[in-house]
């Protein structure tokens, strides 16, 4: 594939960027409506339309500045509404909720893999729109395997730790979800520090392997 302009890779990040936290959210909410609570669907969130996600800060402007200063996207789309109260099986049921956004972006990664196969020989030959695509596709790879494995970290409230949860001794959970209100300020410690990148830099590696001789 030839190098394009700095316009062509915004779009071809913004595009699988947009549709990857759009669908980690809308699963979340799907997922809770069929386990019995409608928040989101009440509240016209299960759109796959990413305007209704979009929060200003998390889907906009920190990712446009993290592509634009070091080439590498984190971002954030507004959470679904979920009243957890309202789920059949509360505590196996907040797990599986948690789990499905997660599973979206596993969906995503295959969904991507293979529209870089099917546009992957002809970039190579030079066609410009196939360039682009190709382009997008791995960038959808790359963004969905980060949500998906950042997400499935056990820090409160990352997805992760909805799983954590229900699998500790209740005593233990009580004290575990006390973390959650300094959950994002630990984040961003353990992003800008690099410390979180190193614990799954393994695991995304490895499936970004896979998916390259799958595509190849």
């Amino acid at each position: 594939m030839s190098e394009l302009p700095l316009f062509y890779q915004i779009f071809a990040w913004s595009v699988p960027a947009l549709f990857a936290i759009t669908l980690h959210e809308v699963g979340h909410g799907w997922v809770a409506m069929m386990l019995g609570d409608s928040t989101a669907k009440d509240m016209g969130r299960l759109s796959i339309n990413p305007l209704k996600h979009i929060d200003p800060v998390g889907t906009v402007l920190v990712p446009l500045i993290m592509f634009l200063a070091s080439g590498f996207i984190f971002g954030w789309a507004k959470p679904v509404p979920i009243n957890w109260n309202q789920l059949d099986n509360k505590k196996r049921d907040i797990a599986l909720v948690a789990l499905a956004g997660p599973f979206a972006n596993f969906i995503m990664i295959i969904f991507w893999a293979l529209i870089a196969k099917f546009f992957i020989v002809a970039a190579e030959q030079g066609h410009a729109i196939a360039n682009i695509l190709t382009l997008m596709a791995w960038a959808g790879i790359v963004i969905n395997s980060l949500l998906m494995i950042l997400n499935l970290f056990p820090l409160p409230p990352l997805d992760g730790s909805r799983v954590v949860f229900l699998l500790l001794p209740e005593s233990i959970a009580s004290q575990y979800a006390k973390i959650e209100p300094y959950g994002l300020i630990i984040l961003v410690l353990l992003l800008v520090s690099g410390i979180l990148f190193r614990i799954i830099e393994p695991l995304f590696f490895y499936l970004q392997q896979v998916m390259y001789f799958m595509i190849i």
